[in-house]
């Protein structure tokens, strides 16, 4: 009997990364080949998610990612400080790295994928490899045709220093010159000598000057007590969604699956990827039908149609952050954000609101003038909005 063509997944971060795991957890059956560019699985990054972004069945997963863990999380604003006693965490991409090697046996860096079908892959080498199907999980080719994108962007420095609160995550600490927009500076302290201090823009730009931010956040680390020997640098460029047409962006003519950001599995207005990332791969490693690539092109394409209509509220504080706030006033939506109860806090961020949930978000004196906000609601332009 011939060997089972193998399923490929082209592209080795996060989203590619923890599908081919999920897989060869609960599918063994089913041959896996994860190639990733790069020399490393997952980049360099560190991606923080609180307890209720795990689906129960990624639960292990994620503990074989050994994640830094802190009870409780602080915010601040020059109008509220606020420590909240519930989860956050974090994982890196080197703790990716060791388990997908580890786990992997058809996981393989420094691989180059110049062209994809629904048939298999051709290398850069030349050699073609054949596929039951295959998956895109690479990130973004440049733009993200048909979307409206704001952008949340950083730069992070890993310090050897200890943190005075080790306990505490701060995730939101927008006591700072606000600049390029939206600006707060992120703390977590990763162990009891290691800190990673982020300066963090929600901008119209994507463009990110290095140099310059990683300069103030030296600054940001010396003015806290937390600077010392630089033990690494993470920077990132994430999308936040505003608008657009979902049909332009993913066409039902596309015959390949999508995971990760190239699917526009992110969170509308964090442009955060775990949780997505897990929810995909769980619903993947439990998918019932036949695994081809007109298969998973269907059931990718669904899944990603399904989460833009979760979205919509999600967008529209987006459009409300980006089209009616004054740039250097944005941080009075979030400030205004914060007041609320733990529980509406995490759902938020889970992408789980509750009617009642969205009521709340939006009741009380509002953070924008109000006929700039009914003007960003209502200014719609863009196909796939109502």
């Amino acid at each position: 009997m011939a060997a089972q063509s193998p399923l490929i997944i082209v592209g080795g971060g996060l989203a590619g990364s923890l599908a081919a795991l999920a897989l060869t957890e609960r599918r063994p059956d089913l041959p896996v080949l994860l190639f990733e560019a790069g020399e490393t699985f997952g980049g360099n990054h560190t991606w923080s998610f609180f307890d209720s972004d795990v689906p129960p069945a990624m639960a292990a997963l994620v503990a074989n990612l050994r994640p830094v863990s802190w009870p409780r999380h602080r915010v601040r604003f020059h109008t509220r400080d606020r420590v909240l006693d519930f989860g956050y965490n974090s994982v890196t991409s080197a703790a990716l790295d060791v388990l997908v090697r580890k786990k992997l046996g058809g996981a393989r860096t420094g691989v180059t994928v110049e062209n994809i079908d629904k048939d298999g892959v051709v290398l850069r080498s030349g050699e073609r490899i054949a596929a039951s199907g295959v998956i895109d999980a690479r990130g973004p080719d440049g733009a993200m045709p048909g979307l409206e994108l704001g952008w949340q962007k950083f730069v992070g420095i890993e310090f050897a220093a200890a943190s005075p609160e080790p306990d505490c995550a701060t995730v939101m600490d927008a006591r700072l010159p606000q600049l390029d927009g939206y600006r707060f500076v992120y703390i977590l302290p990763l162990g009891p000598d290691r800190v990673l201090v982020e300066d963090t823009y929600y901008s119209n730009s994507p463009a990110l000057d290095l140099d310059l931010i990683a300069d103030r956040v030296r600054q940001l680390a010396a003015e806290r007590g937390l600077g010392g020997t630089e033990l690494r640098q993470e920077t990132g460029v994430l999308p936040i969604l505003i608008g657009g047409d979902p049909m332009t962006f993913w066409p039902a003519t596309d015959p390949i699956a999508r995971l990760g950001l190239r699917g526009g599995f992110f969170h509308a207005m964090t442009g955060y990827s775990f949780g997505l990332a897990l929810q995909m791969a769980d619903a993947l490693a439990s998918f019932d039908g036949p695994f081809d690539s007109p298969a998973l092109a269907r059931w990718s394409r669904a899944q990603f149609l399904a989460h833009w209509r979760a979205s919509g509220f999600f967008r529209l504080l987006g459009r409300m952050l980006f089209r009616a706030a004054r740039p250097d006033q944005r941080d009075r939506i979030f400030a205004h954000f914060y007041r609320l109860p733990p529980e509406v806090i995490q759902r938020f961020y889970a992408g789980r609101l509750t009617a009642m949930d969205r009521c709340r978000i939006l009741s009380g004196k509002p953070p924008v003038p109000l006929g700039a906000a009914l003007g960003a609601i209502l200014g719609l332009r863009q196909g796939g909005e109502a």
